[in-house]
């Protein structure tokens, strides 16, 4: 008897134990105060303990897998727009030589020259647009009207129909180093530019003109390859007035000028390429390198007493 009351009254005193417990507390701090137990009720009992690792362990693992299902997908989508989005750049074919045939049904410009002219601008040849308008400069892309008014060569943006007029209003003229037309300057061969700054000369020693604008930096280098059978070095290039060494349509005889002085040749200045595809210059540089020949020819007017005279019909026919 003694026996069985005192099993009966451990497993009594195990029930008050667990029933005592408060929120908070576990099996294992109550049991901390107590000697190990080898009831088999307590073992039960301890096989219902919470854990929360496991909890926390299921509840956070569908949240992560999603979030990483979304940056894959975000990622995906991005890189497909992108994708789809870049188009290779066009390259400009460059250009080759062009036999002259190439372009037979389009007519060479007009020289416009008086004897005796402030100045004449060069420019390398006629372009295809040019060429069947029948006036110089006439593309639009072109910026040499332009240039001339904010440089104070003209008091307004003369338009290319008005390109003949300019002997009589201001004084100056315009030729070519090529006469025949072309796509571009590619196209021309160093034969035809060589013999192009023969026929210059031959030009500017007639009319004897005080000073050529060289309208580009490639026209120097052909007249520069002409007369020293090389390009000019880094060195010795230069926008803006040349040497008097550089003067053109100069003589080995002694030619005398309108005012009865020894002709010298006429100076020769040097500016950039008005064309549209010559981008190697910003527009503000350009202006500055046009700006003191505009200056020049403004003071040589004024010092010759220059008054434009009315313009003829035929000056400014197409």
């Amino acid at each position: 008897m003694p026996r069985t009351r005192s099993a009966k009254a451990a497993i009594e005193d195990a029930i008050s134990k667990e029933n005592s417990l408060v929120p908070g507390d576990s099996l294992d701090q109550a049991e901390s105060t107590q000697p190990p137990s080898t009831s088999p009720f307590i073992d039960k009992l301890t096989g219902f303990r919470y854990t929360g690792t496991t909890v926390s362990s299921s509840n956070t693992s569908p949240a992560s897998a999603t979030s990483q299902r979304a940056v894959k997908r975000t990622r995906t989508t991005v890189t497909v727009t992108t994708n789809s989005s870049v188009r290779p750049a066009k390259k400009r074919k460059p250009s080759r030589y062009a036999d002259p045939s190439k372009y037979a049904h389009l007519s060479p410009l007009v020289d416009i020259l008086e004897p005796s002219l402030i100045c004449v601008f060069v420019g390398t040849n006629p372009g295809v647009q040019t060429a069947t308008a029948g006036h110089a400069y006439a593309h639009p892309s072109n910026h040499f009207w332009k240039l001339l008014y904010t440089s104070g060569l003209t008091d307004r943006r003369l338009k290319p129909e008005e390109d003949r007029s300019l002997p009589a209003l201001y004084c100056m003229g315009n030729t070519n180093i090529v006469d025949r037309p072309s796509k571009d300057a590619a196209e021309l061969s160093k034969e035809e530019m060589a013999a192009g700054t023969a026929n210059l000369d031959a030009k500017f020693l007639k009319y004897k003109p005080e000073a050529v604008c060289i309208v580009g930096k490639g026209i120097w280098e052909a007249i520069w390859r002409y007369r020293y059978g090389r390009n000019p070095k880094p060195s010795e290039f230069k926008y803006g007035w040349q040497d008097e060494k550089h003067n053109m349509g100069k003589s080995e005889e002694d030619i005398l000028d309108d005012n009865g002085n020894t002709w010298k040749g006429s100076k020769v200045f040097v500016t950039t390429s008005t064309s549209g595809l010559a981008a190697s210059l910003k527009p503000a540089e350009k202006e500055a390198i046009w700006q003191p020949f505009g200056e020049w020819v403004q003071k040589r007017r004024a010092e010759r007493g220059f008054t434009p005279r009315a313009v003829d019909a035929v000056e400014v026919q197409a």
